[in-house]
């Protein structure tokens, strides 16, 4: 059975397709390399194109008739910048995963596992969430993979087509082998930006330090990008059991367990890293939340899985990755 994995060449996308490779279990991937690097698709099957390519989908199907599951993992994925252009990220995350649906139907796809988002919670008196916490998504970024949930779930309905959607926040680190890591040249994200400001001796700017969290920055579930990829795997690999035919939509929270504020964040990069990172406060960004961190539990159980590896496992490897990522990527 071969896996096909949509936005392959990106972050997340490239680390899942290594974690099936070593696993023994072929990938395809498809990526518009909008975002994604050409060099992370090394050793798998790769179609440049996009979701909503139906001829491009055929043919993917017709070169490989045994894909058996399909990881949609594009999409765009910067709050602020959703916030200041919502229109691309319902027209890419939403209309294009339609398109993506239509034409995997037409081509008899059965397993479909979604990468979303715990950004799709509503706020908790304790930040903790879990699979039945309400949705209340705060940012255009989060209502799109809200927007896939809902619409993969009446399809589910439908179609002979299983979903499990993974919900996660804050993915860090790097392969472990440093096959790969994070590509963005200028990240937005919390460790991306410690390290850049690290690396360049430019202050980090903590975005809005008056949330209620015991010390008033974000609170958010940082979790090893490794560990992510080991669960889609696990998704993968007990797909049968964990979504059955007569429950075609199921939902997974993948997280440590334990939420952790930027305050904590930076003081975790100083063990990791090392001394010389400079910090301000700043105000809150357009689309902040206060955040939340991801019960697993019930991932434990169905998938036999949990996260291994702590933050400062993922603060050493984004460091190693930073060093690593000239002689990959050339910058």
């Amino acid at each position: 059975m071969k896996v096909l994995i949509t936005g392959g060449a990106g972050f997340i996308g490239s680390t899942v397709a290594s974690a099936c490779r070593d696993a023994g279990l072929p990938v395809v991937i498809l990526d518009d390399l909008s975002t994604g690097r050409v060099e992370f698709t090394s050793g798998h099957d790769f179609y440049t194109g996009d979701i909503a390519d139906g001829a491009l989908i055929d043919r993917i199907f017709s070169d490989h008739p045994d894909i058996g599951v399909v990881i949609h993992c594009a999409a765009r994925i910067i709050v602020p910048e959703s916030v200041s252009d919502p229109l691309s990220y319902y027209r890419n995350n939403v209309s294009k995963t339609v398109e993506l649906l239509d034409h995997l139907i037409r081509n008899h796809c059965e397993r479909f596992i979604f990468s979303s988002s715990a950004s799709v919670y509503a706020s908790t008196d304790d930040f903790r969430v879990d699979e039945a916490t309400p949705m209340a998504p705060q940012s255009p970024y989060a209502r799109t993979k809200m927007m896939v949930e809902l619409i993969l779930a009446d399809t589910a309905r439908a179609h002979p087509l299983r979903v499990l959607s993974l919900r996660y926040f804050n993915p860090i680190g790097a392969d472990q082998d440093l096959r790969t890591g994070l590509q963005i040249k200028e990240p937005t994200h919390a460790l991306g930006r410690m390290l850049d400001c690290w690396r360049d001796g430019e202050v980090f700017s903590v975005t809005g330090t008056d949330w209620p969290t015991r010390d008033g920055s974000g609170l958010r579930d940082y979790i090893h990008v490794w560990d992510l990829a080991l669960a889609h795997l696990r998704g993968v690999q007990l797909f049968d059991q964990a979504v059955p035919a007569d429950d075609p939509y199921q939902v997974l929270n993948l997280g440590t367990g334990t939420g952790t504020t930027v305050r904590e964040l930076v003081a975790a990069f100083g063990q990791a890293a090392g001394p010389g990172l400079r910090v301000q406060e700043a105000p809150r960004r357009d689309g902040d939340v206060a955040g939340c961190y991801a019960d697993p539990g019930a991932a434990n159980e169905r998938l036999g899985w949990q996260a291994e590896l702590s933050i400062e496992d993922g603060i050493r490897d984004a460091v190693a990755w930073l060093d690593r990522r000239k002689d990959v990527l050339g910058y």
